[in-house]
């Protein structure tokens, strides 16, 4: 399996990124809101990049969808 690895700058473009996996995977909203235990109303205001979801709602979400989240930490000077 390939991965991509796409650097993101905004909450909208992760939620852009979230709702084209979710739309590959042949999921409807309701269904990645229950996979990923949560609301539907979550999951709309998630993929249209509303900058004040919750954080560890947003990484269920990813991780529900497939999605791995990784930080590229700078080295200690």
């Amino acid at each position: 399996m390939a991965f991509i690895m796409i650097q993101v700058t905004s909450a909208k473009e992760i939620g852009k990124i979230a709702r084209k996996v979710r739309k590959l995977q042949k999921m409807d909203q309701q269904t990645a809101g229950s996979v990923a235990n949560c609301g539907l109303t979550f999951v709309s205001h998630f993929e249209n990049g509303k900058p004040t979801v919750q954080l560890e709602k947003a990484l269920q979400m990813l991780d529900a969808l497939g999605v791995r989240v990784y930080l590229d930490v700078p080295p200690e000077s």
